[in-house]
């Protein structure tokens, strides 16, 4: 069995799926636009301008690739568990590789991106390296999902409405009176969750909602952002002396890929149970 981690557990990446130990997944790309030929790069390498910039999915090529290398190396069977299919076509080119893959795979719609996506994928991963069968490592995953809440806030929604991540009618709340939009993935779509004047005030109803989201329960959570990392910092602070169960907090910043859809300053959090 051969699951994934996310690189550096940050789950940033539009694409996450089964690699082996010390290789790297297929990846989405990112195009620096416009121009009549325009540069293509792998996320990781990408250092241009986000707001001059689009995303492509992966190919099933890309895939196929990736799945027969893991049969080679040993995999007798891989999870392979992507960002939601609502947003990116990434997951049917993966389903298009699974079927002539040389060992069963199993693909997971995470309905979700970022932390989302990645804890769900941690949750696999655990349940492989402990030895558990391909049904119980899917079991894993899809349980992780559906306990995993994700909220985020953005300081304009001209990125999602460029994108087509969001529709028109929500992008113009923000357009007027300082109004700032917190946004929650539901459905495995982003949506409209609430409107606050002003970004200090949405940051702090941001927090709210992850305090409330965890309860009283063990929980781990995961503050994420695009060059924000300061404003990141402090409000994971502010969490750690508010959140009773809190286990495991990180601090990381997404990719490319997802900073071409929700500009700079975006703050997001993810809440899962620690105990699932």
């Amino acid at each position: 069995m051969t699951t994934a981690a996310p690189s550096g557990s940050s789950a940033a990446s539009s694409t996450t799926t089964a690699a082996p130990s010390g290789s790297s997944a297929a990846s989405s790309t990112t195009t620096a636009a416009p121009s009549d030929t325009p540069d293509v790069f792998d996320e990781g390498s990408f250092t241009g301008d986000l707001a001059s910039a689009t995303t492509s999915r992966p190919s099933p090529a890309s895939f196929a690739s990736c799945y027969s290398a893991l049969a080679a190396a040993g995999a007798t069977a891989i999870v392979s568990i992507h960002l939601s299919g609502e947003m990116s076509g990434t997951i049917e080119s993966a389903r298009a590789a699974a079927r002539e893959a040389p060992v069963p795979v199993a693909v997971i719609d995470s309905r979700s991106i970022a932390m989302g996506l990645g804890y769900p994928v941690l949750a696999a991963a655990r349940a492989a390296a402990g030895g558990a069968p391909m049904e119980e490592v899917v079991s894993a995953a899809n349980r992780c999902i559906s306990a995993t809440r994700s909220f985020f806030y953005v300081d304009t929604l001209d990125y999602l409405r460029r994108s087509g991540r969001i529709g028109t009618a929500a992008s113009l709340v923000g357009s007027a009176l300082m109004i700032k939009p917190l946004l929650h993935i539901t459905s495995g779509r982003i949506s409209l969750l609430e409107k606050v004047r002003t970004a200090s005030r949405a940051i702090a109803r941001l927090e709210d909602l992850a305090v409330e989201a965890a309860g009283d329960r063990p929980v781990n959570v995961a503050v994420q952002h695009l060059g924000a990392r300061e404003r990141a910092e402090g409000l994971a602070e502010r969490l750690s002396k508010r959140v009773p169960g809190l286990g495991e907090l990180r601090v990381v910043e997404v990719g490319a890929v997802i900073g071409v859809h929700v500009g700079p300053g975006m703050l997001g959090l993810t809440v899962t149970p620690s105990d699932i």
